[in-house]
């Protein structure tokens, strides 16, 4: 899991360099970093129910293996082109991988041993990003034996390698295998729809917004339909479908999903915002710009272990609890840039209270949703879970980063303030909103039919 959320966005920092020296063209570039994006989050179901259909621990073995061998492309690719199809193989291969952690956690542990492993993918979440946010800049900048961006890459393989070899020796045995057939119409539906909703929104802001990146949006709309439709087809038919969909009718599913694509989108939006407010509005170093935010990611790590500190009743009110502490950081952030109080200890300060806040919403969402649907679902879960993550990730940069760019073109301190306050500001409105949904997915749970117990469900998984 690690690995994979590192790639998601260490390139970033690698851009220049492999434009230097790949003579890459601006849509390459934007293909090199968005192409592992796209192609993660396209396949994050998919790939969440092979690992169902043909076991986890095999399909995570699969898809470390796609990941390492990627890697290895992309460190050795000799022109832009081939860069970018390594990396739509990295990300197809961190898809796979990812996708079988949840379900690996939800399958082989429960209650209080539970609470800790996700405790633990917080804080792994967490230490990815401070290892993005820095070793990326290392490595670049320390230009090892003349390789310039080449070794943000190769630092994947060994540990791939090694990564493989201990997965094979300590993850538990799957089950036997399923006799359900994949359902194919299911997949090349649900990639069409989503490519359809993800492409423009990661590429229209950079290109300026043209007419394919609408024609795209609406069209996605239709495909989803198609694709429900086609699920309920393969359920009559006594088939097994892509997506559990009885899972999106539960409340306390969809509440805490939508929640969570709210808060992420929040996260990321803040991430591209502050990074554009501190380098280009407050003319701040690159590294300023990184270390600024370990206050926050550390934050958010810390959240996790705390979480299974806690009693039962609290547990339960971690996510609206979290997602408010949130939404006051971003006002209070908000508030400061009005105030004049732009950058230092205090924005230090109240990062970290938004890192922590949001680190209880991210730990509080996955132990409500792993304890709200059936340990059979896991797969259907871990799914879900992944690409809400993904397309909220991606909507906020695309809609709250195209917005400050309008308030601040030129990069001016003023405009850069204005605009840096404008956007916390709504930030924290949707961060409100958010709290509100966790809440109603809490207080719709009390409703909802108990998940089965771990041992039967794993045994109809099993047959």
């Amino acid at each position: 899991m690690f690995l994979g959320n590192v790639d998601i966005a260490i390139v970033n920092i690698a851009t220049p360099s492999i434009q230097h020296h790949l003579h890459a063209s601006g849509a390459e570039l934007e293909l090199i970093v968005s192409g592992y994006t796209l192609t993660y989050a396209v396949l994050l179901i998919t790939s969440a129910r092979l690992g169902g259909a043909r076991g986890y621990r095999r399909m995570f073995q699969l898809g470390l293996t796609v990941f390492t061998f990627g890697s290895l492309a992309c460190g050795l690719a000799p022109t832009p082109v081939l860069l970018v199809v390594a990396r739509v193989v990295q990300g197809a291969g961190a898809a796979l991988l990812t996708s079988q952690v949840l379900t690996g956690i939800q399958l082989n542990f429960q209650g209080p041993a539970r609470s800790r492993a996700l405790g633990l993918y917080t804080a792994v979440l967490s230490g990815s990003a401070v290892f993005g946010q820095v070793i990326g800049g290392v490595l670049v900048s320390a230009d090892l034996f003349g390789t310039a961006w080449r070794p943000i890459f190769l630092i994947n393989v060994p540990l791939g390698l090694c990564l493989i070899v201990v997965g094979w020796r300590f993850l538990p045995a799957d089950g036997r295998r399923g006799t359900q057939r994949m359902d194919l119409a299911g997949v090349a539906v649900l990639s069409a729809a989503l490519l359809l909703l993800v492409l423009p929104m990661v590429l229209g802001r950079e290109a300026g917004w043209p007419a394919w990146t609408w024609i795209c949006f609406a069209a996605s709309l239709p495909a989803l339909a198609w694709f429900v439709g086609v699920e309920r087809r393969v359920g009559r038919r006594g088939g097994q479908p892509l997506i559990t969909l009885s899972l999106l009718t539960r409340k306390p599913v969809v509440y805490a999903l939508v929640s969570q694509a709210a808060t992420r989108a929040t996260y990321f939006a803040l991430l591209f915002v502050l990074a554009q407010y501190l380098q280009a509005g407050l003319h701040k170093s690159a590294t300023y710009s990184g270390l600024v935010l370990v206050s926050w990611v550390a934050a958010f790590g810390v959240s996790g272990p705390l979480l299974d500190r806690m009693p039962a009743a609290v547990k339960r009110r971690v996510a609206p609890l979290g997602t408010v502490l949130l939404a006051l950081a971003f006002a209070g952030i908000g508030v400061g840039a009005w105030a004049g109080t732009t950058s230092g200890v205090l924005l230090t300060a109240l990062l970290g209270l938004g890192g922590l806040g949001y680190g209880a919403a991210f730990s509080g969402t996955l132990t409500h949703l792993t304890s709200a649907v059936e340990d059979r679902y896991a797969p259907d879960m871990s799914g879900l879970f992944n690409t809400t993550l993904q397309v909220g990730g991606v909507l906020g940069v695309a809609l709250f980063g195209t917005v400050y760019l309008d308030l601040a073109p030129s990069g001016g301190r003023a405009a850069a303030v204005h605009g840096f306050m404008v956007i916390t500001l709504v930030l924290s409105a949707v961060g409100f909103a958010a709290a509100a949904l966790a809440q109603l997915a809490v207080l719709s749970r009390r409703t909802a039919p108990a998940a089965a117990s771990s041992t039967p469900a794993r045994t109809k998984t099993a047959t």
